[in-house]
C-alpha cells in the first residue's frame, strides 16, 4: 500500500481565531503520527481569512517540535515570495533542530492576491520566470560549503529533500528535468493531472537527490461513519471555494445541510471539478474512491487534505481513512 500523508493550511474556523488553529494544527500533527501517516505538510497562503499558515517555516517548527517521527514540511514554499538564500536559512535551521524530518516543497505562485503579493516586495512580472533559476540557486546552498561565494548557515551541508509542486504541466516538466519528486496539486486543480503525471514520468532525468520518478498527488477525503455524514462536512470546503471564487474568500464555515442542492448550476459544475478528486462519505465509500483513484494515477504517495469545521470530526476523518488503507505509513 503507497503511503498517505497530511496536507494542512491551519484553517481557521468561524468563531475561532489563529492561535486556536495552531494548536488544532499541532494536535492533528500528534493525530496523525499516532496513526502512521508518513509527512504532514502546511502550505504558504497570504491574505487569506481562513488560512492561518502563512509564516510556513515556523508553523512547521511548531508541529516538528511537537512531535517525534512524522516528516514535516512545506506543501509548499511559494519560492517567488522569498530570497534562495532566507529559505535555505530557514530549512538549514529546520534541519538542524529536526534531523531527518524536514522537507522543502516548492511552488512558483504566489498563494495569494495581486495586492498582497505585491506588498511582500516582489516584481510581479519577472519572478515566476525565475522559478527555475532559484531552485538552482536554493538547492546549491545546501551543497557542501566550497569556501567560494554566499554560505548558507545553517543550511550548508544538510541534506533537505527538494520537491516541486505544481498544478499545470510547467511543475512535471521542471520536476523531471531536475530530477526532484513531484507533487502535484490535484485536491483543488485537477484539470491537467494525467498528462503532467505522464510528461513527468516520461520526461524524468535521473539525479543525486533521486533515481527514479515519484509522484505525490493532493487528494481530499471527508470521512465519516456515514455516506450521509461526509457529505454534510465535505460542505465547510465546498463553501470556501465557492466564496474564493466569488471574490470573498472566508473563514472556514460550519456544514449547511443540502448546501449544493440550493447552488446554481455553473457553481456546482465548478465544485464537482475543482473538487473531483475526492472521498466523500461513509468507509466503504471513502475506500472504493480511494482505491479508483490510485488506480487511475498510478500515485507513489497521496497527500491528503480534509478542510472540515470540527476538529474532532476532522480527527476522526483521517482516523476512518487510516483504518480503509493499512498500512499507510511508508
Amino acid at each position: 500500500m503507497i503511503p498517505l500523508s497530511i496536507l494542512d493550511l491551519s484553517p481557521i474556523v468561524e468563531g475561532s481565531d489563529a492561535a486556536q488553529s495552531f494548536r488544532s494544527t499541532l494536535s492533528l500533527a500528534q493525530h496523525g503520527e499516532r496513526l502512521g501517516y508518513h509527512r504532514y505538510w502546511l502550505a504558504e497562503h497570504h491574505g487569506m481569512p481562513g488560512i492561518a499558515s502563512a509564516a510556513t517555516a515556523v508553523v512547521i517548527g511548531h508541529v516538528a517540535a511537537g512531535t517525534s517521527t512524522i516528516r514535516v514540511g512545506a506543501g509548499g514554499v511559494m519560492l517567488p515570495n522569498h530570497s534562495p538564500l532566507v529559505i535555505a536559512e530557514q530549512f538549514g535551521t529546520l534541519a538542524s533542530l529536526f534531523p531527518g524530518r524536514i522537507d522543502l516543497g516548492l511552488g512558483r505562485a504566489p498563494g495569494s492576491d495581486q495586492a498582497s503579493a505585491r506588498a511582500m516586495r516582489r516584481n510581479l512580472a519577472s519572478d515566476a520566470d525565475e522559478f527555475p533559476q532559484d531552485v538552482l540557486e536554493l538547492m546549491a546552498y545546501f551543497e557542501p560549503y566550497s569556501g567560494r561565494g554566499v554560505r548558507a548557515v545553517p543550511g550548508a551541508g544538510l541534506d533537505v529533500p527538494v520537491w516541486i509542486l505544481g498544478s499545470s504541466l510547467f511543475g512535471a516538466q521542471l520536476a523531471a528535468e531536475f530530477g526532484l519528486p513531484y507533487a502535484f496539486a490535484s485536491h483543488f486543480a485537477p484539470g491537467q493531472m494525467m498528462q503532467a503525471i505522464e510528461i513527468y514520468r516520461a520526461r524524468f532525468k535521473p539525479s543525486a537527490r533521486l533515481a527514479k520518478p515519484y509522484v505525490m498527488l493532493g487528494f481530499n477525503v471527508f470521512a465519516a461513519d456515514t455516506d450521509e455524514e461526509g457529505r454534510l462536512l465535505a460542505t465547510s470546503m465546498q463553501q470556501a471555494f465557492v466564496n474564493l471564487r466569488s471574490g470573498r474568500p472566508s473563514l472556514l464555515q460550519a456544514p449547511v445541510q443540502g448546501y449544493l442542492e440550493r447552488l446554481p448550476p455553473e457553481a456546482r459544475a465548478m465544485l464537482e471539478h475543482t473538487l473531483s478528486s475526492s472521498a466523500i462519505g461513509g468507509p466503504a465509500t471513502v475506500a472504493a474512491a480511494l482505491e479508483a483513484f490510485i488506480g487511475r494515477t498510478g500515485a507513489d504517495e497521496l497527500m491528503v487534505t480534509s478542510q472540515i469545521f470540527d476538529q474532532a470530526a476532522r480527527q476522526r476523518s483521517y482516523e476512518i481513512l487510516a483504518e480503509v488503507h493499512q498500512p499507510v505509513a511508508a
